[in-house]
This record gives C-alpha cells, structure tokens and sequence, in this order.
C-alpha cells in the first residue's frame, strides 16, 4: 500500500497510542509517536510532518500548551493538527480551536471517523500550499515586471524614470538635513562616429562595458543611470563637489581602461564628464542640478572631450542690467 502521509502522534498512553498507531499505518500512513509532550515538540520541529494526532490530556504538558508551541514557531505553525480528548465539553473543543488546532475529535472514535478528519485536513493544507506557491510566483512577476519598468533592458543600470525619481527623494532630503548631493554626468565621446564605424552591435557592447567599468568604483548608495543614447549619469548622496570630482576621475580612468575586441580589432573609448552638486544651485531644485552637471558636459566636449570639468556656481539672484 503506498504511503498516504506522514503523521506525528502524541500520545502519552502506552495502550491507546500503540492501538492508535497500529490502526494508522494499517491505513496506509507513516506514524511517528512521541510519548509526551516535549516529545512531540522535538520532533515535530526535527522532522516536520504532514499532521499531528494530539491527545490533549498528558502529564507532562497538556495538548492546549503544546499545540501552542506549534503554532507559534514558523517551522511548525503550517502543519495541521488534530486534537483527541476523552473530554467533549463544548468549551474544551473551543479552546483548542482558540490555540490554533484545526479539528478536535472526542474519544472514543471510529477510525474511519478519524481518517475522514486526517484527510480533510491535508487536503486544506495542500490547498493552502497551492495558494502560497501562486502567490510566491505572483510575487516574483510582480517584482520582475517592476524591475522591468526602472531597469535599463541593455545596460542593466537603472533607467531615466528611476533616476528621476531618486534624485527628487534624495534632494528633498538634502535638502532637509542640509546633506551634500552630487550628480555627474557622463557622454561617449565620439559614440555616433564609432557606431557609424563599427556598426551598432559594437555600439552595443561598448555601452554595456562602459556601464559595467561603474560598478567597482560606486558605493551601494550611489545610483548609476543610463540617461539616453551615450548618455549616464550618477547621483552621489552625502558627496561634495570635490568627493565627485574624484570620483569622477576613476570612472574616466576605468573607461579609458577598457580593452575591447570590435571585429577582432582592439578598440579603446574616452568619456567626458559633467560635475554639478547642490552647492551649485542654492536656489533651485533636482532639475536645476541636472542642468547644470550636463552644462559642465557640454564645457568637456567642447573643451576637446576625456576630460572633468565642474559646473560653476549658479548665482543666487536675477542677473544685473
């Protein structure tokens, strides 16, 4: 006969659990028996089975005490359990229901009642468990498509509507506490010719590589964008003006690094750089401080591209005359 289940029995009695047990497995299950209690509770955390038999009265603890355990430790709280009594007063089935038992037979009982019980136990649990797993699956789409809506699908660093957003949150809070916030912004140099050159799969990889060269010189709260095209961008919380700078220079050495094999051909890219802080614009706001990191950039191309430059301080009133 194939094994139905595998079920934990607690029963003190020497008599009624052997009884018990012997009329289970002649069901079809494989039965467990814990002689008290504590017992139960070991294995029941140890071995985890399908459901429990509980007999509420027992000398070293009562079946109320040890369902309660059960259902308190996360190990043990999902597996069902059937409360056995000679008792069948009204406030006793009550009070085990209240402990978190799921059914609660008085003795003495058929086992063809009994097993009716384990039954529909199981099939609720197995029920609960399907829910559980479409749940978990639910989930994790919901996550996948989030991730999808903030996530560049080339690059893999965050897009422009994630930066956006960030950006707004960290500045407010900058803002608030009077923190410093930097912000670069970062263009291949000569990104159109190369494409034009090599073809845009090459342009491809080029923007992938560059986005992974960030990544060892970024801490876990700084926030890499790909801005569009050739374009990123990276938002520093808590960094000066000169913080960025500096880091600043390692991304442009890192890119500078990078060692590509374009139709066996080793090809090397520069990138210009753009840095701005919110010392830069007292008066303004996070789009502000966009504008004037990409000014800054606009300043490096023009100066001849591979290089930093960093914005100028914004004034703090309307221009004179």
């Amino acid at each position: 006969m194939p094994v139905k289940a595998t079920l934990l029995l607690v029963e003190d009695s020497v008599a009624q659990g052997g009884e018990l047990k012997e009329s289970l497995e002649a069901l079809g299950y494989t039965v467990r028996w814990a002689r008290s209690g504590m017992a139960g509770l070991k294995i029941a955390r140890e071995e985890y089975p399908d459901l429990i038999v509980l007999d509420v009265i027992m000398e070293d603890m009562d079946g109320f005490a040890v369902c309660r355990w059960l259902k308190m430790h996360s190990t043990t709280r999902d597996i069902p359990v059937i409360m056995l009594t000679a008792r069948g007063e009204l406030r006793d089935r009550v009070e085990g229901l209240h402990v978190g038992a799921d059914d609660y037979i008085a003795k003495p009982f058929a086992p063809e009642e009994l097993e009716a019980r384990i039954f529909a136990a199981l099939r609720v649990k197995a029920s609960q468990s399907e829910l559980k797993q479409r749940n978990s699956q639910l989930e994790s789409m919901l996550h996948h498509v989030e991730a999808l809506a903030i996530t560049d699908p080339l690059t893999g660093l965050f897009n422009r509507r994630r930066l956006t957003d960030v950006l707004r949150r960290e500045w407010a809070v900058a803002k608030r506490y009077k923190n410093h916030l930097a912000f670069i912004m970062i263009d291949i140099d000569h990104f159109k010719q190369f494409n034009d050159t090599h073809g845009h799969e090459a342009g491809d990889l080029v923007l992938k590589e560059v986005a992974r060269s960030f990544g060892a010189c970024l801490r876990e709260v700084d926030l890499a964008a790909r801005y569009g095209g050739e374009e990123f961008a990276i938002l520093l919380p808590q960094t000066s003006k000169q913080g960025a700078l500096v880091l600043a220079e390692r991304l442009r050495e890192s890119v500078r690094a990078l060692d590509l094999l374009v139709s066996d051909e080793r090809v090397t890219v520069t990138a210009s750089f753009g840095v701005a802080s919110e010392a830069d614009v007292p008066k303004g706001g996070p789009e502000d401080l966009i504008r004037a990191a990409d000014g800054a950039l606009y300043t490096a191309k023009h100066n001849g591209r591979d290089q930093i430059v960093a914005a100028d301080v914004a004034p703090e009133g309307p221009p004179s005359g």
